[in-house]
């Protein structure tokens, strides 16, 4: 990696091992553990996560994931994963990114942040990123910021011609939801679902390339310090929407916090 763009923090670096980093390489080829998720137990040494708890935070308006980690947050998190909706994933036929908006439109009515004049993408990053700065005359296009990565545990320092070193994650991947029912949705709900806070984390680029449009039994955060607060962000997406989960990813979700 070019140590003068999308650098990862000395910290993060020297805890990664080689055998580690070769398993994180592998994870992102879509190679599992027989019978675990991708990354769940080979991809990055844990890490503290930063930012917000999700319990905290239930319209996504404030930055990161952090851990939950008392017993008190663990139950309250299980209370709501059981209030997600389980369906069997159905065909992807017919799903298209159009179909939920355009990339990144700062026009999607009735979620956090839009019509403020910037778009989506710049939003989420000003939102989580720290040490942020805006090109020149303009408050709005992030060209620079340090991104505590909840997926990994990475510190990244981020600048905006390595653009895809920070890619911002749909936590319930589009295509997913499109299985699980959002076919069937108006377009709105959909661009709302594409453009939600609550559904956008800024995250390491290899780590989203990785999960791909994977739910909870197929991929989890390296990071495992964060993944009680993953399923927890999955089901408050999930129950706003009324979009069912599979029973796979239901039992993951309440599995890692402590169900």
């Amino acid at each position: 990696m070019n140590r003068t763009r999308g650098r990862i923090s000395r910290t993060f670096a020297a805890g990664l091992t080689a055998a580690v980093a070769a398993a994180l390489l592998t994870s992102c080829e879509g190679t599992a553990l027989p019978g675990d998720p991708k990354a769940t137990d080979s991809a990055v040494a844990p890490g503290t996560g930063s930012g917000t708890s999700p319990l905290a935070n239930p319209d996504g308006t404030k930055p990161g994931l952090a851990p939950i980690s008392s017993e008190g947050e663990r139950a309250a998190a299980r209370r709501l994963i059981e209030k997600v909706a389980t369906k069997g994933r159905g065909p992807r036929t017919g799903y298209d990114r159009d179909r939920f908006g355009y990339a990144w439109m700062d026009s999607a009515d009735g979620v956090p942040l839009a019509r403020n004049g910037c778009d989506t993408r710049n939003d989420l990053l000003a939102r989580d990123g720290k040490e942020v700065r805006h090109r020149s005359g303009s408050d709005c296009v992030v060209v620079a910021m340090t991104l505590d990565d909840p997926y990994t545990g990475a510190v990244i320092d981020w600048r905006k011609q390595d653009a895809t070193e920070v890619q911002i994650d749909h936590v319930v991947p589009l295509s997913y939801g499109w299985q699980l029912g959002a076919a069937q949705w108006p377009v709105k709900k959909r661009q709302q679902l594409a453009n939600d806070p609550l559904n956008l984390l800024p995250v390491a680029g290899r780590a989203n390339s990785s999960k791909s449009d994977s739910g909870p039994a197929s991929w989890l955060p390296p990071n495992k310090s964060i993944r009680c607060s993953y399923a927890v962000r999955v089901s408050q997406v999930a129950v706003k929407y009324a979009l069912p989960v599979t029973v796979a990813d239901k039992k993951v979700m309440l599995a890692q916090c402590g169900g």
